[in-house]
């Protein structure tokens, strides 16, 4: 156990039974009150944005989480295979700690994940991905005015639009986070 004192941005703590991780530390001291410690913290797994004030000798638990890259291997059921670089062992990650970037999972990508005592707690995509168009509608001659969209289907089956001339087995850049396009790969 250790002080709030000792806390700051970025730590993750265990705070009422759950994980969370600190956003916002500030200390104040107003008037002829007591001085504390204000924390904005969002909780690890379901996102939720806690505040609380804690005072200066009030005992908190850091929570020791090891952050390692990994490389994405294969999906089972409602779990990522991932596996670690240097020892090759293999841990099975939830899906949805990567939330809206498991669509565009593709096996031998590298991914983050943090780890509390055995346990995943976060996971990372990376920002953008390489992937290749397996269908796309052909462009109409001419319709180029605007900067038109068309549908194109990506090798992971996710439906994403695109500029009327990228083409079917091209490869594109996508943004993980929102799921749109950003350039053609050459």
């Amino acid at each position: 156990m250790a002080k709030a004192s000792e806390v700051k941005s970025g730590n993750i703590l265990r705070f009422n039974g759950e994980l969370v991780t600190v956003e916002e530390f500030l200390h104040r001291t107003p008037g002829n009150l007591r001085a504390f410690y204000q924390a904005r913290m969002r909780n690890v797994k379901t996102g939720k944005l806690v505040e609380y004030r804690f005072r200066t000798d009030e005992e908190v638990e850091i929570c020791r989480v090891e952050t390692n890259d990994y490389q994405y291997l294969y999906e089972d059921g409602d779990y990522f295979v991932v596996m670690d670089n240097t020892s090759f062992e293999q841990y099975n990650i939830p899906k949805f700690l990567f939330g809206d970037a498991a669509r565009f999972m593709k096996e031998g990508m590298n991914v983050i994940v943090a780890f509390e005592s055995e346990e995943p707690i976060m996971a990372q995509a990376p920002a953008s991905v390489e992937l290749e168009i397996t269908y796309s509608e052909p462009a109409v001659k001419g319709d180029t005015s605007t900067n038109a969209l068309k549908s194109a289907t990506v090798e992971t089956g996710v439906e994403i639009r695109v500029p009327l001339f990228i083409n079917q087995g091209e490869k594109v850049r996508i943004d993980t986070k929102t799921g749109e396009y950003i350039e053609r790969v050459k």
